[in-house]
């Protein structure tokens, strides 16, 4: 019998060739190894994935099969489901359950998270866990998830870790190799589609590199041009929108003719996406055929056949949909998910040729184009407009060449004043993107370790996290850098030994000299001294300056020799004092911040030596951002007495986030709510001096911006009547909804006394645009 008999089955069940990487990966995982795949989107990683579903099963065991967002698994189970059978599938995303007993089931990395926290049965005769996109541990936000799960999962699990290309995959293949056991690191750099790479200016489309790495003559030519004419006019709006630049629909029709659709724009904010498809429809752009646009109305009607008309108003679904029929589409999260659905199965089956999206788009959603285009090189993160970095340059750009379908990537980059080519080209040709843990201690994790292995051993634990691994490393670089230092300062110091006396002892005394002197000529510069200081350091130096003249090496013929090497030494003095520092900033840096979280919960008495009390026992179910405000506010009773539409309301003050700081004193509900948010908002300010006063900060100030809405959609009242007034888009709307659901549901499990008010507040919640994800559910 050969080797590796079920890849070879594997392999034999598709269409194509598979590439050495997939095979290499595929007989690491029949091997009973695990195994981290990091190769170039749409390289075909999750052909590594799958194998690893199809082999459990054949072991008789589980695999669950984990993602980042929601709709990358509703899109992987609906592959598994047409791979394997819809008896052998499920989907776990917190807020939808499809047969959650299933050998093979997809889910969030959070739902298997929480699993493990609550020793869940579900985990009994689990095989193999594939941690799809596990670059995202890089996430500040949510990335310890993944790091929680590689290190608390079961021994006997077989992880296989499938990530975008970074360059230090053999730096994490080493981690997971320390706590999972045997790992194979597979890199592939080979993208099964070459990309290349454009420039659109003065609407000729021009290649960005002549040679690799070496920007085109003609593209710098025409740079020289295009500036010339920028420059040129003086009416200001002319100047800033650039004569090189064609309109939105200027752009997809040239795309159209040089055969370049289906594309994919990013632009970086969701109005502009919406902007965009506007701007197309208005130049009377049509990509499609009649008998495409028969196709494209169907399957619209079907992903949004369980939509109330009048929601469907409120949606502007007219509007797109006519857009939809014309090939043209938003992609961002401001959709509704019956929305973003279609768009997606209709671009994936070539019916919609032009997708102006958000970056959003690039976390791993099956949607490849023929070309991509980027219009600007800087996004807005939240806090400021940053330039994109080469790694994220990567992932958008990855989406362009369709495997089977497309010979060729291109990827187009649109000419502006501010978009150049020697910028253009620095992302395009660098291959560093070095994945970095954003691993820290939260609340919740802190409790539940403490919970499961006791506080000591908790602590322990976290001394296994990426995080730690990856300071851990760059502490040998240090205190490497710190041995050269010492012998190099004792070297030193025998070069400057002195016959007479202590040299040592002199050049401290010429230092203090030397720092006295120009600290009395900075303050008499800035004129900030009073008589009393003058004359205190001017006696000082008198006094060492005697003490100078006195001192047995000053007669030494080899006095500014031996004080020149006095001098270098000094510097690599200070040098490895700041060296120290460092180290032990970095040493145990992970335990050291999961000390002060059990300062805080012993403080509020959630733990107790070894053990979490009844309070602390609520916290290890609420995975909320503001898990201990929610805490707390359940603890001192704040929601007991609130009706569930109230209660909705107050809870949603724990999930919000405004998108601006515009709406500061947002409408509220009843007094009751008012009343209530008021003492969360007095919990919170007590909460922040206790984390203050321990060196912490996780709790993020309640935002009351989503109380009114939810009260009213609570209530009842129509989606029109709930969004009147607001800045809020429906997608925003379905999404944060959503989130609140979730949260009630964690409370309802923490909360035996809360429980009815928010099952019922749960049901109020769950209706109409919220309940349905798609039409054909």
């Amino acid at each position: 019998m050969s080797a590796h008999p079920v890849t070879r089955e594997f392999q034999s069940s598709f269409d194509f060739v598979f590439d050495p990487f997939q095979i290499t990966a595929c007989q690491a995982v029949e091997e009973g190894k695990g195994v981290l795949v990091a190769a170039p989107t749409g390289a075909g990683k999750t052909v590594v994935g799958e194998f690893a579903a199809f082999y459990a099963l054949r072991q008789g065991k589980k695999c669950f099969y984990t993602t980042p967002i929601k709709a990358l698994s509703n899109q992987k189970f609906a592959e598994f489901v047409a791979k394997f059978g819809e008896d052998r599938v499920g989907l776990l995303t917190g807020d939808t359950s499809i047969n959650g007993d299933a050998d093979i089931l997809v889910m969030t990395t959070e739902v298997l998270r929480n699993m493990l926290y609550a020793s869940s049965s579900t985990l009994t005769n689990l095989g193999a866990v594939v941690m799809d996109e596990v670059h995202y541990l890089a996430d500040k936000f949510r990335g310890a998830v993944w790091e929680e799960v590689l290190i608390h999962l079961m021994e006997s699990v077989q992880v296989i870790s499938l990530s975008a290309t970074v360059s230090n995959a053999e730096e994490f293949g080493q981690w997971l190799g320390e706590v999972r056991g045997a790992t194979e690191v597979i890199v592939s750099e080979i993208r099964p589609i070459p990309l290349y790479q454009h420039m659109l200016i003065n609407n000729r489309l021009v290649d960005l590199f002549s040679n690799p790495g070496q920007v085109n003559p003609e593209i710098l030519r025409l740079e020289r041009e295009a500036m010339r004419k920028v420059r040129g006019p003086r009416d200001r709006q002319e100047r800033s929108s650039g004569s090189a630049r064609l309109s939105r629909a200027d752009i997809i029709e040239k795309l159209q003719r040089e055969n370049l659709l289906p594309a994919i724009t990013f632009i970086f904010s969701r109005i502009g996406c919406d902007a965009a498809v506007k701007q197309c429809l208005q130049a009377g752009a049509r990509l499609t055929s009649p008998e495409e646009r028969v196709e494209i109305k169907a399957t619209a009607l079907r992903y949004t056949q369980n939509l109330a008309e009048e929601d469907l108003e409120v949606l502007g679904f007219q509007d797109w949909l006519t857009a939809l029929e014309r090939g043209i589409a938003a992609h961002h999260a401001g959709l509704i998910p019956s929305f973003k659905g279609a768009v997606e199965d209709l671009f994936q089956r070539g019916l919609v040729k032009a997708v102006f999206a958000t970056e959003t788009l690039a976390l791993g959603i099956n949607m490849p184009a023929r070309t991509v285009v980027l219009e600007r090189l800087v996004k807005y993160n939240g806090e400021a407009h940053v330039p994109i970095t080469p790694g994220e340059f990567t992932q958008l750009t990855g989406r362009a060449g369709r495997r089977g379908i497309d010979i060729e990537g291109n990827a187009v980059i649109l000419w502006s004043p501010t978009v150049d080519s020697a910028t253009a080209a620095g992302l395009a040709s660098t291959r560093t993107y070095p994945l970095r843990s954003s691993f820290s201690p939260t609340y919740n994790m802190a409790i539940n370790l403490i919970a499961r292995f006791g506080r000591e051993r908790a602590r322990s634990s976290l001394d296994s996290s990426f995080a730690q691994f990856q300071a851990d490393r760059a502490v040998v670089g240090l205190a490497r850098q710190l041995r050269k230092n010492e012998s190099a300062i004792n070297e030193l110091a025998k070069d400057a030994t002195c016959h007479l006396g202590d040299f040592g002892d002199y050049a401290r005394m010429r230092r203090e000299i030397k720092d006295i002197e120009t600290l009395l000529s900075k303050r008499d510069r800035r004129k900030t001294f009073d008589s009393r200081q003058r004359s205190h350091l001017e006696s000082d130096l008198a006094d060492l300056k005697k003490g100078l003249r006195n001192h047995s090496c000053h007669n030494c013929n080899d006095r500014e020799v031996h004080a020149r090497i006095a001098e270098r030494a000094n510097r690599l003095i200070r040098e490895s004092d700041g060296l120290r520092k460092r180290v032990e900033n970095r040493t145990h840096v992970i335990a050291k911040t999961f000390d002060q979280i059990c300062q805080v919960l012993a403080h509020l008495e959630y733990i107790e030596g070894e053990k979490p009390t009844t309070q602390g026992k609520i916290l290890t179910k609420i995975y909320a951002e503001s898990d201990l405000l929610l805490t707390e506010t359940i603890r001192l009773g704040l929601l007991d007495e609130l009706s569930p539409p109230e209660l909705a309301s107050v809870v949603s003050s724990m999930i919000f986030e405004s998108r601006s700081q515009e709406n500061l004193s947002p409408k509220m509900p009843a007094q009751n709510v008012t009343n209530k948010l008021a003492e969360i908002a007095t919990l919170w300010a007590r909460l922040e001096s206790i984390e203050n006063e321990y060196c912490v900060k996780t709790q993020r100030e309640p935002d009351f911006g989503f109380c009114w809405i939810s009260y009213r959609w609570a209530n009842g009242h129509s989606l029109q009547s709930v969004l009147k007034g607001s800045d809020i888009s429906v997608g925003d709307f379905v999404r944060s909804t959503k989130q609140l659901i979730d949260l009630l549901t964690q409370i309802s499990g923490a909360s035996e006394k809360l429980r009815p008010t928010c099952k019922d507040a749960v049901k109020r919640l769950d209706r109409g645009v919220v309940a349905y994800l798609m039409g054909d559910q």
